[in-house]
């Protein structure tokens, strides 16, 4: 390949990416219709979104390592069927068992896909051109996740929910023909899976995401996430060909990367959640109301994130990163401190077009550090563990927040709150990224 050209590979994998992406935020302006059509109550319908992250994050380390075992193509090839599958099942469900049962599907052929993505990309490129390419990965996650609530919100309102779903078939189907014809086929470097990392990782997420948002047994589940994460380091400590090598974590530029991306996306898709809801709820406006008023949010993100690739040559991927970190708290606290009820453009107009921008210079050079210094044999890990932060952030971030704002009905009040909780969390990803930045490579 050539190396000064992304010819047909970064399409196909950005694509691909936007797509899993998209499924991520898509049916938070979907869920009324899915309730309605399926008669689900809400406890059950927070598991469409549930059961989704659970199995993306809970398996995307040993998606990552599959690939480097079996062969990038092949691992990315079968994640494509699975996820595609996944969705046109979701599309076809016609009870609330079904449809939770075929989000974790999606979320399984997810969890194979995303890293492969990522370390097929690592593979393709090198030098500047890999540089630009992780920088438009990096865009096209913070995009997905943006988009997809206007996309979900025009659906919901011209369209049937299933058509989000359905939508990625033909999608997915031409995904792979593209796949099979310009990604080169490369043999693994063989081995054996991770299993006992594999299956304790995935238990000690789900349930500790479970003993903060369940409804029974949170104790109990608190405890069994507990052991299982204690278990899932052992085993990594002890493994010969770990799905997490914990040599990842003795870079500290990288150590802090997974940090600070991990309470960055917990504020960010608490935002997401949160916010079209609160246009709903207090403000009175419409599904689709509520998508175009997430604007002010994707359009300075997406404009920043395409300027991102020319901001490289000029400074240094610390500076962006903490910048951009630095700018989306800014909009965050100001958000918080006008309250919703400052009206749609001081409460959260400004505060979108401060965040977007912030959002569009961070999610790339946080990608770029979290692969940061790694070698062939741990970049498909390494992209593993990029994409399992993303998610368990995701989800812990928006579970926290909510549980600790559920006791307020009062749906402005309740939402000012977590505002300041959605700030709080930014700080925490500002003093990780600080940490990044001051210490740089230690190992």
């Amino acid at each position: 390949m050539n190396k000064s050209k992304f010819g047909m590979v970064l399409p196909i994998i950005l694509i691909s990416y936007f797509m899993i992406l998209l499924d991520n935020s898509i049916v938070f302006t979907s869920t009324v219709k899915i309730a309605a059509d399926l008669h689900m109550d809400a406890q059950s319908l927070a598991w469409v979104t549930n059961a989704y992250a659970l199995s993306f994050g809970g398996l995307l380390m040993i998606g990552g390592r599959a690939g480097d075992i079996y062969g990038r193509r092949r691992v990315f090839i079968a994640g494509l069927l699975i996820f595609t599958l996944g969705s046109l099942l979701v599309g076809m469900s016609q009870s609330g068992a079904m449809i939770i049962a075929m989000r974790a599907l999606q979320g399984v052929g997810s969890a194979i896909l995303a890293p492969t993505t990522l370390a097929l990309l690592m593979d393709s490129y090198q030098g500047a051109t890999r540089t630009r390419a992780i920088a438009y990965y990096g865009a096209t996650a913070g995009i997905g996740a943006s988009f997809g609530l206007v996309i979900g919100g025009l659906i919901a309102s011209y369209f049937s929910w299933r058509d989000g779903f359905l939508l990625n078939v033909p999608v997915g189907l031409i995904m792979l023909a593209l796949t099979l014809k310009f990604v080169p086929a490369k043999a693994g470097q063989g081995g054996r899976l991770d299993w006992l990392g594999a299956i304790s990782s995935a238990i000690g997420f789900a349930g500790l995401i479970y003993s903060i948002n369940g409804t029974a047994y949170q104790l109990l589940a608190a405890v069994v996430a507990l052991v299982a994460l204690v278990t899932f380091i052992w085993a990594e400590h002890r493994a010969a060909a770990p799905i997490m090598p914990l040599r990842l974590f003795a870079d500290r530029q990288r150590s802090s990367a997974y940090l600070a991306r991990f309470f960055y996306l917990g504020a960010m898709i608490s935002y997401f959640f949160l916010v079209p809801q609160a246009m709903q709820n207090v403000y009175g406006y419409t599904p689709l109301l509520a998508a175009l008023g997430f604007l002010p949010e994707t359009i300075p993100q997406f404009l920043s994130a395409t300027v991102l690739a020319r901001l490289n040559d000029r400074f240094s991927n610390n500076q962006l990163m903490l910048s951009g970190v630095i700018i989306t708290l800014v909009g965050l606290v100001m958000g918080a401190v006008v309250g919703i009820h400052g009206g749609f453009f001081w409460a959260l107009a400004v505060p979108m077009v401060i965040i977007g921008i912030g959002q569009g210079l961070s999610l790339s050079p946080l990608t770029v550090a979290g692969v940061a210094n790694t070698d062939p044999e741990i970049a498909g890990s390494a992209s593993g563990v990029v994409n399992t932060v993303h998610q368990i952030g995701s989800s812990f971030g928006l579970s926290v927040i909510v549980a600790l704002t559920s006791r307020w009905v009062n749906p402005a009040v309740s939402y000012n709150h977590a505002a300041y909780l959605m700030a709080g969390f930014m700080v925490l990803a500002l003093l990780a990224t600080l940490n990044g930045v001051r210490r740089g490579r230690t190992a």
